[in-house]
């Protein structure tokens, strides 16, 4: 068996998968979040890593004498987590790859005119969603002294950490070019782009292959002692992984908490790309690596939770796809889910939630519809750009991720992109990316090839509606969204 450790934003999934690819037992918790001020996003890691411990127990319990050959971690990405070397406990609750609060500084950095260094560098933006920014928040503002016990990682690391026993300090290719800090090109830590955001040197973590051993599991993690730690990826490189886009052009878009639209552009890193961002996809163990084109959406399923949670419209997640089917229309409703700002392609942390179109008539189904459409919505606005980017059209889409269940979505998203949107049978492909990264090191499979033949379409949706009807409401939707934008400015 191989298991995979899914560290999310909300909670933990423990999955194991066998040689076939076919998912043999899971356990999930979630986790609680903290919301100290608006805009700002907390973890406490040690509930992060008292959900692994569970979940991995409640896994093993079920898969008798079957053995465990390999864990894979997948991680939520960007969320910087601190703790001390000597004592293993965090220093600080981790900054959430959803918190806004180093917005200001990320203005003060890009009116300083370091984008093109940032952007050259990283393949990324000068936004608080990533990284660094939070880390120097909290050797600034947030009491955490630089001393020489001072470990940094994202949550892959700290797991990774705790698995061992404080033996390794690592993370992979793709969790770090997402930090800010990392060369994607030259593929290392950048001294540059360290003194850019005053991060130390020695706080961060070493980089290794995504896929290859990383250290084995101590006692008292949920996995028996010695098992092999051998591949690591952040959330969506390892879900376009597990959806085996192993060919340049090949796409998917995951739609989780957030959506992330992923394409494969090979082994050569492409130049920057306005509105896009650029990451290491995965590097394997003989230092083979791709690179991927990523529209970063925010807001997708917490958009649901909140409809749940905030407007209690809903009971469960679930309910979200009858109430919305249950009418044929949005009658001219728009939902922008801009609760912590606007992402790919726009990048704007000031924009926020709106609404627009109510009238006397709107209820429940008309929102919860809106909503949806959102959703697919954002998406187009990511797969139109990537498409002008690497001049290519995207002429399929594989989904993936909780609301990917959903049949509505899908058939919604294939009306707005006017292409084939394609569901696999095991659709926790983010776990199944890290299993497969994991067993491809250990020699349960041997190329990349093998894994693609074990991909199996689940559910095919094609489009029901002419594009001149699609563009229409992406019109409308883009009206809407110039009305969320700027709004927390000043």
């Amino acid at each position: 068996m191989l298991v995979a450790i899914d560290a999310g934003t909300t909670g933990v999934r423990a999955m194991a998968f066998d040689e076939a690819g076919a998912p043999a037992g899971w356990s999930y918790r979630e986790f609680p979040q903290h919301f100290p001020r608006p805009g700002w996003v907390e973890h406490d890691a040690t509930d992060i890593w008292d959900a692994v411990v569970t979940t991995l127990g409640e896994l093993v319990a079920t898969l008798g004498d079957r053995p465990v050959i390999a864990v894979g971690i997948t991680n939520q990405r960007e969320t910087t987590v601190v703790w001390d070397r000597s004592s293993g406990k965090p220093l600080h609750r981790a900054i959430v790859w959803q918190d806004r609060r180093t917005a200001e500084r990320c203005d003060e950095l890009r009116a300083a005119g370091h984008l093109p260094l940032v952007r050259n560098a990283t393949g990324l933006v000068l936004d608080p969603y990533f990284s660094a920014t939070k880390l120097a928040w909290l050797l600034t503002e947030g009491g955490v002294e630089a001393t020489p016990d001072l470990a940094f990682g994202t949550v892959d690391a700290w797991v990774l950490w705790n698995l061992t026993g404080g033996a390794v300090h690592a993370t992979d290719p793709s969790n770090a070019s997402r930090t800010l800090l990392y060369d994607i090109r030259s593929r290392a830590w950048s001294d540059e782009l360290c003194a850019l955001f005053n991060v130390p040197r020695a706080c961060l973590p070493d980089v290794l292959p995504s896929s290859g051993r990383f250290g084995v599991t101590v006692e008292g993690c949920g996995l028996p002692a010695g098992t092999p730690v051998s591949g690591i990826g952040g959330d969506q490189q390892s879900a376009l992984f597990g959806q085996a886009c192993f060919t340049p052009g090949m796409t998917k878009n995951t739609y989780g908490t957030g959506s992330f639209v992923l394409m494969n552009v090979g082994d050569t890193c492409p130049e920057p790309v306005e509105g896009l961002l650029t990451s290491v996809a995965w590097t394997l163990a003989d230092g083979t690596t791709a690179y991927a084109l990523e529209g970063a959406i925010f807001v997708t399923g917490a958009a649901i939770q909140w409809l749940r949670d905030g407007l209690q419209i809903i009971e469960t997640a679930a309910d979200i796809g009858p109430l919305a089917a249950s009418i044929e229309d949005s009658e001219g409703v728009f939902f922008v889910p801009a609760f912590t700002g606007l992402g790919s392609p726009y990048w704007d942390p000031y924009a926020r939630g709106t609404v627009t179109g109510l009238s006397r008539g709107t209820g429940r189904a008309h929102i919860a519809r809106a909503v949806v459409e959102s959703i697919t919505y954002q998406t187009r606005d990511v797969v139109d750009a990537m498409a002008a980017a690497a001049g290519r059209e995207v002429t399929a889409l594989r989904a993936d991720g909780g609301a990917a269940v959903m049949d509505l979505l899908l058939q919604l998203q294939a009306d707005q992109l006017q292409v084939p949107v394609a569901r696999p049978q095991v659709q926790e492909t983010t776990a199944l990316g890290a299993a497969y990264l994991a067993g491809l090191a250990e020699g349960v499979w041997a190329s990349l090839d093998e894994l693609a033949s074990q991909w199996a379409l689940d559910a095919e949706f094609t489009p029901a509606v002419g594009a001149g009807t699609a563009d229409m409401r992406h019109a409308n939707w883009q009206r809407a969204v110039e009305r969320s934008r700027g709004w927390a400015k000043d």
